[in-house]
Protein backbone atom coordinates (compact mmCIF):
# COMPACT_ATOMS: atom_id res chain seq x y z
CA UNK A 1 0.00 0.00 0.00
CA UNK A 2 1.66 3.17 -0.77
CA UNK A 3 1.54 5.99 1.95
CA UNK A 4 -0.14 8.79 0.99
CA UNK A 5 2.04 12.13 0.54
CA UNK A 6 2.81 14.03 3.70
CA UNK A 7 1.44 18.32 3.16
CA UNK A 8 4.11 20.56 2.06
CA UNK A 9 4.63 21.69 6.09
CA UNK A 10 4.63 18.17 7.00
CA UNK A 11 7.41 17.23 4.43
CA UNK A 12 9.70 20.20 5.14
CA UNK A 13 9.47 19.30 9.29
CA UNK A 14 10.71 16.07 8.27
CA UNK A 15 13.84 17.42 5.85
CA UNK A 16 14.89 19.40 8.48
CA UNK A 17 14.45 16.78 10.90
CA UNK A 18 16.90 14.54 8.90
CA UNK A 19 20.17 16.03 9.61
CA UNK A 20 22.37 16.92 6.71
CA UNK A 21 25.57 19.09 7.51
CA UNK A 22 28.14 18.89 4.70
CA UNK A 23 31.62 20.81 6.20
CA UNK A 24 35.28 21.02 5.84
CA UNK A 25 35.47 19.67 9.46
CA UNK A 26 35.28 15.67 9.52
CA UNK A 27 33.69 16.02 12.83
CA UNK A 28 30.91 18.05 11.53
CA UNK A 29 30.17 16.42 8.34
CA UNK A 30 27.88 13.91 7.38
CA UNK A 31 25.58 12.64 4.59
CA UNK A 32 22.48 13.51 2.96
CA UNK A 33 20.85 10.07 2.16
CA UNK A 34 18.38 10.70 4.45
CA UNK A 35 16.62 13.47 2.99
CA UNK A 36 17.32 12.39 -0.56
CA UNK A 37 15.39 8.85 0.72
CA UNK A 38 12.35 11.19 1.65
CA UNK A 39 11.88 12.83 -1.32
CA UNK A 40 12.33 9.61 -3.23
CA UNK A 41 9.26 8.46 -1.84
CA UNK A 42 7.06 11.44 -1.93
CA UNK A 43 8.26 11.33 -5.96
CA UNK A 44 7.63 8.05 -6.39
CA UNK A 45 3.85 8.50 -4.90
CA UNK A 46 3.59 11.36 -7.59
CA UNK A 47 5.01 8.73 -10.50
CA UNK A 48 8.36 9.79 -11.05
CA UNK A 49 10.88 7.53 -12.06
CA UNK A 50 13.83 7.93 -9.47
CA UNK A 51 17.20 7.36 -9.26
CA UNK A 52 20.15 7.84 -6.42
CA UNK A 53 23.42 8.15 -7.41
CA UNK A 54 25.78 7.80 -4.66
CA UNK A 55 28.71 10.22 -4.80
CA UNK A 56 32.34 8.29 -5.62
CA UNK A 57 33.76 6.76 -2.48
CA UNK A 58 31.59 8.54 0.03
CA UNK A 59 28.45 6.17 -0.05
CA UNK A 60 26.18 8.41 1.82
CA UNK A 61 26.46 11.31 0.05
CA UNK A 62 23.72 11.08 -2.98
CA UNK A 63 22.48 12.97 -5.80
CA UNK A 64 18.64 12.21 -6.61
CA UNK A 65 17.32 12.23 -10.66
CA UNK A 66 13.74 12.01 -10.27
CA UNK A 67 11.48 12.25 -13.84
CA UNK A 68 7.93 12.64 -14.76
CA UNK A 69 7.74 11.98 -18.67
CA UNK A 70 9.64 11.42 -21.28
CA UNK A 71 11.59 13.50 -23.91
CA UNK A 72 14.71 15.55 -24.54
CA UNK A 73 14.17 18.80 -23.26
CA UNK A 74 11.67 19.31 -20.55
CA UNK A 75 12.35 21.54 -16.97
CA UNK A 76 15.02 20.81 -14.37
CA UNK A 77 13.92 22.07 -10.43
CA UNK A 78 17.02 21.56 -8.56
CA UNK A 79 18.44 22.57 -5.33
CA UNK A 80 20.92 20.91 -2.76
CA UNK A 81 20.43 19.14 0.17
CA UNK A 82 22.67 19.94 2.91
CA UNK A 83 23.43 22.40 5.02
CA UNK A 84 26.01 24.20 6.76
CA UNK A 85 26.67 23.86 10.28
CA UNK A 86 24.82 25.48 13.24
CA UNK A 87 25.75 27.57 15.36
CA UNK A 88 25.64 25.73 19.17
CA UNK A 89 23.46 27.64 21.47
CA UNK A 90 22.20 30.37 19.32
CA UNK A 91 19.40 29.23 17.86
CA UNK A 92 16.13 30.03 19.94
CA UNK A 93 14.96 26.41 19.35
CA UNK A 94 15.62 23.19 17.95
CA UNK A 95 17.68 23.55 14.71
CA UNK A 96 16.27 20.10 13.73
CA UNK A 97 12.58 20.90 14.67
CA UNK A 98 10.69 22.69 12.20
CA UNK A 99 8.71 25.74 14.16
CA UNK A 100 6.20 27.72 12.84
CA UNK A 101 6.24 31.43 14.68
CA UNK A 102 5.12 35.16 13.60
CA UNK A 103 3.84 33.85 9.89
CA UNK A 104 7.58 31.98 9.56
CA UNK A 105 9.19 28.60 10.09
CA UNK A 106 12.08 28.30 11.44
CA UNK A 107 14.48 25.42 11.14
CA UNK A 108 17.78 24.55 9.75
CA UNK A 109 17.89 24.53 6.14
CA UNK A 110 14.27 26.19 6.08
CA UNK A 111 15.27 28.73 3.62
CA UNK A 112 18.79 27.00 2.15
CA UNK A 113 17.48 25.51 0.64
CA UNK A 114 15.16 22.30 1.98
CA UNK A 115 12.31 24.50 2.16
CA UNK A 116 12.62 24.50 -2.32
CA UNK A 117 11.69 20.67 -2.28
CA UNK A 118 8.23 20.54 -0.66
CA UNK A 119 7.37 23.64 -3.14
CA UNK A 120 8.33 22.00 -6.19
CA UNK A 121 7.02 18.73 -5.17
CA UNK A 122 3.46 20.55 -4.54
CA UNK A 123 3.68 22.68 -7.82
CA UNK A 124 4.43 19.24 -9.70
CA UNK A 125 1.39 17.53 -7.65
CA UNK A 126 -0.94 19.64 -10.43
CA UNK A 127 1.02 17.89 -13.45
CA UNK A 128 1.13 14.19 -12.12
CA UNK A 129 -2.04 13.07 -13.67
CA UNK A 130 -1.27 15.27 -17.31
CA UNK A 131 0.56 14.21 -20.23
CA UNK A 132 3.74 15.66 -19.90
CA UNK A 133 5.05 16.92 -24.13
CA UNK A 134 8.64 17.48 -22.46
CA UNK A 135 9.97 15.38 -19.17
CA UNK A 136 9.76 17.76 -15.47
CA UNK A 137 12.61 16.34 -13.73
CA UNK A 138 13.20 17.05 -9.75
CA UNK A 139 17.05 17.32 -8.80
CA UNK A 140 18.42 16.83 -5.70
CA UNK A 141 22.34 17.40 -5.12
CA UNK A 142 25.24 16.34 -2.04
CA UNK A 143 27.97 19.20 -0.78
CA UNK A 144 26.69 22.68 -2.40
CA UNK A 145 28.14 23.67 0.42
CA UNK A 146 31.60 22.79 0.43
CA UNK A 147 32.66 20.90 -2.30
CA UNK A 148 29.83 21.38 -5.27
CA UNK A 149 30.89 17.58 -5.64
CA UNK A 150 27.61 16.14 -6.40
CA UNK A 151 27.36 18.81 -9.02
CA UNK A 152 30.39 18.07 -10.37
CA UNK A 153 29.10 14.42 -10.41
CA UNK A 154 26.33 15.11 -12.17
CA UNK A 155 28.69 17.10 -15.21
CA UNK A 156 31.13 14.27 -15.05
CA UNK A 157 27.92 11.93 -15.71
CA UNK A 158 26.25 13.99 -18.23
CA UNK A 159 22.76 14.10 -16.69
CA UNK A 160 20.31 15.18 -16.01
CA UNK A 161 19.61 15.87 -19.97
CA UNK A 162 16.92 18.77 -20.38
CA UNK A 163 16.69 22.10 -21.89
CA UNK A 164 16.14 24.49 -19.33
CA UNK A 165 17.03 24.65 -15.33
CA UNK A 166 15.96 26.61 -12.31
CA UNK A 167 17.78 26.42 -9.24
CA UNK A 168 15.72 27.27 -6.06
CA UNK A 169 18.58 28.53 -3.97
CA UNK A 170 16.97 31.96 -2.25
CA UNK A 171 16.62 34.90 -3.88
CA UNK A 172 13.39 36.47 -2.84
CA UNK A 173 10.82 35.65 -5.74
CA UNK A 174 13.18 37.11 -8.09
CA UNK A 175 15.39 35.82 -11.04
CA UNK A 176 18.94 35.71 -10.78
CA UNK A 177 20.67 35.47 -14.59
CA UNK A 178 24.06 35.96 -13.32
CA UNK A 179 26.29 35.27 -10.10
CA UNK A 180 29.85 35.47 -8.97
CA UNK A 181 32.09 32.95 -8.63
CA UNK A 182 34.13 31.57 -5.70
CA UNK A 183 37.48 30.34 -5.04
CA UNK A 184 38.95 29.18 -1.63
CA UNK A 185 42.13 29.53 -1.77
CA UNK A 186 45.61 28.43 0.71
CA UNK A 187 48.93 30.06 1.10
CA UNK A 188 51.32 28.34 3.26
CA UNK A 189 54.97 29.50 4.27
CA UNK A 190 57.51 27.27 5.40
CA UNK A 191 60.71 28.95 7.53
CA UNK A 192 62.89 27.87 10.54
CA UNK A 193 62.27 28.43 14.01
CA UNK A 194 65.24 29.51 16.74
CA UNK A 195 65.52 31.78 19.68
CA UNK A 196 63.72 34.84 19.14
CA UNK A 197 67.21 37.02 20.46
CA UNK A 198 68.72 35.96 17.74
CA UNK A 199 66.68 36.39 13.74
CA UNK A 200 69.97 34.74 12.12
CA UNK A 201 68.96 31.39 13.86
CA UNK A 202 65.93 31.24 11.65
CA UNK A 203 63.84 32.50 8.87
CA UNK A 204 60.98 33.87 9.82
CA UNK A 205 57.86 32.87 8.11
CA UNK A 206 55.15 35.09 9.30
CA UNK A 207 57.40 38.15 7.68
CA UNK A 208 57.47 36.32 4.80
CA UNK A 209 53.63 36.06 5.03
CA UNK A 210 53.35 39.94 5.71
CA UNK A 211 55.00 40.14 2.14
CA UNK A 212 53.00 37.86 0.12
CA UNK A 213 49.81 39.39 2.08
CA UNK A 214 50.95 42.63 0.54
CA UNK A 215 51.51 41.12 -3.22
CA UNK A 216 48.09 39.63 -2.58
CA UNK A 217 46.43 43.14 -1.98
CA UNK A 218 48.29 44.41 -4.83
CA UNK A 219 47.14 42.00 -6.78
CA UNK A 220 43.36 42.77 -5.76
CA UNK A 221 43.81 46.24 -6.83
CA UNK A 222 45.29 45.86 -10.59
CA UNK A 223 42.09 43.12 -10.91
CA UNK A 224 39.89 45.81 -9.80
CA UNK A 225 41.39 47.94 -11.70
CA UNK A 226 40.51 45.37 -14.98
CA UNK A 227 37.76 44.03 -14.33
CA UNK A 228 34.30 46.34 -13.57
CA UNK A 229 30.79 44.99 -14.39
CA UNK A 230 27.76 47.29 -13.57
CA UNK A 231 25.64 44.82 -13.38
CA UNK A 232 26.65 43.58 -9.92
CA UNK A 233 25.87 45.66 -6.96
CA UNK A 234 30.08 45.03 -5.64
CA UNK A 235 30.74 45.85 -9.31
CA UNK A 236 34.52 44.50 -9.20
CA UNK A 237 36.20 40.96 -8.08
CA UNK A 238 36.50 40.91 -4.68
CA UNK A 239 39.16 39.12 -2.26
CA UNK A 240 38.79 38.29 1.52
CA UNK A 241 41.51 37.25 3.55
CA UNK A 242 39.76 35.39 6.34
CA UNK A 243 41.75 33.74 8.91
CA UNK A 244 45.39 33.09 9.37
CA UNK A 245 47.19 30.91 11.46
CA UNK A 246 50.65 30.32 12.68
CA UNK A 247 53.61 30.42 14.87
CA UNK A 248 53.42 28.92 18.92
CA UNK A 249 54.97 31.67 21.01
CA UNK A 250 56.27 35.22 21.43
CA UNK A 251 59.54 34.09 22.17
CA UNK A 252 60.09 31.23 19.29
CA UNK A 253 60.99 32.86 15.26
CA UNK A 254 57.62 32.16 13.68
CA UNK A 255 58.08 28.30 11.86
CA UNK A 256 55.27 28.03 9.52
CA UNK A 257 51.82 30.01 8.77
CA UNK A 258 49.25 29.36 6.77
CA UNK A 259 46.43 31.77 5.06
CA UNK A 260 43.50 31.28 3.67
CA UNK A 261 41.33 33.84 1.48
CA UNK A 262 38.51 33.14 -0.58
CA UNK A 263 37.95 35.42 -3.93
CA UNK A 264 34.56 35.97 -6.09
CA UNK A 265 34.90 36.53 -9.38
CA UNK A 266 32.81 38.12 -12.30
CA UNK A 267 31.92 36.49 -14.96
CA UNK A 268 34.79 36.05 -17.56
CA UNK A 269 37.22 35.86 -15.48
CA UNK A 270 38.48 32.08 -15.49
CA UNK A 271 39.63 30.05 -12.76
CA UNK A 272 42.45 28.67 -14.52
CA UNK A 273 43.70 31.98 -15.38
CA UNK A 274 44.03 33.35 -11.92
CA UNK A 275 45.15 30.47 -10.15
CA UNK A 276 48.26 30.98 -12.44
CA UNK A 277 48.33 34.55 -11.92
CA UNK A 278 48.30 34.24 -8.20
CA UNK A 279 51.01 31.25 -8.27
CA UNK A 280 53.06 33.24 -10.19
CA UNK A 281 52.92 36.32 -8.00
CA UNK A 282 53.25 34.73 -4.84
CA UNK A 283 56.33 32.72 -5.69
CA UNK A 284 57.89 35.40 -7.18
CA UNK A 285 57.66 37.85 -4.31
CA UNK A 286 59.13 35.08 -1.95
CA UNK A 287 63.14 35.94 -2.60
CA UNK A 288 64.75 34.28 0.80
CA UNK A 289 66.06 30.44 -0.25
CA UNK A 290 65.39 29.59 3.61
CA UNK A 291 61.25 29.92 2.86
CA UNK A 292 59.21 27.79 1.40
CA UNK A 293 55.84 28.76 -0.17
CA UNK A 294 53.30 26.45 -1.43
CA UNK A 295 49.90 27.90 -2.59
CA UNK A 296 47.06 25.67 -3.52
CA UNK A 297 42.79 25.71 -4.07
CA UNK A 298 41.30 24.39 -0.88
CA UNK A 299 38.39 23.09 -3.50
CA UNK A 300 38.03 23.49 -7.49
CA UNK A 301 36.09 25.99 -7.19
CA UNK A 302 32.88 27.23 -8.65
CA UNK A 303 32.92 29.09 -12.13
CA UNK A 304 31.06 32.49 -12.44
CA UNK A 305 27.62 31.96 -14.12
CA UNK A 306 25.76 33.92 -16.83
CA UNK A 307 23.07 33.57 -18.23
CA UNK A 308 21.59 35.40 -21.74
CA UNK A 309 19.11 38.26 -20.11
CA UNK A 310 17.17 38.21 -23.62
CA UNK A 311 16.41 34.03 -23.52
CA UNK A 312 13.09 32.93 -23.53
CA UNK A 313 13.57 31.56 -19.72
CA UNK A 314 14.29 34.46 -17.96
CA UNK A 315 11.96 36.26 -19.37
CA UNK A 316 9.15 34.22 -18.87
CA UNK A 317 10.76 33.85 -14.98
CA UNK A 318 10.41 37.83 -15.09
CA UNK A 319 6.86 37.64 -16.04
CA UNK A 320 5.78 35.27 -13.89
CA UNK A 321 7.44 36.88 -10.61
CA UNK A 322 6.70 40.22 -11.74
CA UNK A 323 10.56 41.34 -10.90
CA UNK A 324 13.52 41.99 -13.28
CA UNK A 325 16.02 39.56 -13.29
CA UNK A 326 18.90 41.02 -11.55
CA UNK A 327 22.39 39.76 -10.16
CA UNK A 328 23.64 38.10 -6.72
CA UNK A 329 27.25 37.66 -5.16
CA UNK A 330 26.62 34.53 -3.94
CA UNK A 331 27.60 31.48 -5.82
CA UNK A 332 25.38 28.57 -7.00
CA UNK A 333 25.57 24.94 -8.58
CA UNK A 334 24.06 27.07 -11.98
CA UNK A 335 27.23 27.10 -14.02
CA UNK A 336 27.51 23.12 -13.76
CA UNK A 337 23.83 22.59 -14.96
CA UNK A 338 24.64 25.67 -17.99
CA UNK A 339 27.46 23.55 -18.78
CA UNK A 340 25.42 20.83 -19.60
CA UNK A 341 23.56 22.29 -22.40
CA UNK A 342 20.41 23.85 -20.34
CA UNK A 343 19.33 27.54 -20.41
CA UNK A 344 19.47 28.39 -16.09
CA UNK A 345 17.98 31.18 -13.55
CA UNK A 346 18.03 31.19 -10.26
CA UNK A 347 14.91 31.46 -8.17
CA UNK A 348 13.77 30.63 -5.10
CA UNK A 349 11.76 31.46 -2.00
CA UNK A 350 14.05 32.58 0.93
CA UNK A 351 16.28 35.20 1.49
CA UNK A 352 19.75 34.89 1.72
CA UNK A 353 20.36 37.23 4.53
CA UNK A 354 18.51 34.43 6.39
CA UNK A 355 21.24 31.39 5.45
CA UNK A 356 24.05 30.58 7.28
CA UNK A 357 22.88 32.24 10.58
CA UNK A 358 20.97 30.91 13.47
CA UNK A 359 17.33 30.94 13.47
CA UNK A 360 16.77 30.26 9.67
CA UNK A 361 13.36 30.86 8.79
CA UNK A 362 11.50 30.96 5.52
CA UNK A 363 8.50 33.07 5.01
CA UNK A 364 4.73 31.59 4.69
CA UNK A 365 4.03 34.62 3.12
CA UNK A 366 6.38 33.36 0.04
CA UNK A 367 4.97 29.96 -0.32
CA UNK A 368 2.09 29.96 -2.64
CA UNK A 369 3.52 32.60 -4.77
CA UNK A 370 6.58 30.56 -5.03
CA UNK A 371 4.41 27.25 -5.91
CA UNK A 372 2.55 29.58 -8.79
CA UNK A 373 5.38 30.62 -10.43
CA UNK A 374 7.12 26.97 -10.46
CA UNK A 375 3.76 25.47 -11.51
CA UNK A 376 3.50 28.27 -14.47
CA UNK A 377 7.31 27.50 -15.47
CA UNK A 378 6.52 23.80 -15.86
CA UNK A 379 3.43 24.75 -18.16
CA UNK A 380 5.64 26.47 -20.25
CA UNK A 381 8.16 24.14 -20.71
CA UNK A 382 6.52 20.65 -20.16
CA UNK A 383 3.35 20.88 -21.11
Amino acid sequence: MVKPLPDLKQQLRQLVASPSISATDPALDMGNRGVVELLAVWLETLGFNVELMPIANQPQKVNMIATLGRGDGGLVLAGHTDTVPFDEGRWQTDPFELVERDNRLYGLGATDMKGFFPIAIEAAKTFSDKPLRQPLIVLATADEETSMAGARALVKAGRPKARYAVVGEPTGLKPVYTHKGAMMEAVRITGQSGHSSNPALGANALEAMHTAIGELLKLRGEWQQRYHNPGFAVPVPTMNLGCIHGGDNPNRICGHVELQFDIRPLPGMALTDLRAELQQRLHACIEDEKIKLDYAPLFAGTEAFEQDIHSELVKTAEKLTGNSAESVAFATEAPYLKSMGMDTIVLGPGDINQAHQPDEFLGLERIEPMVSILRGLIARFCL
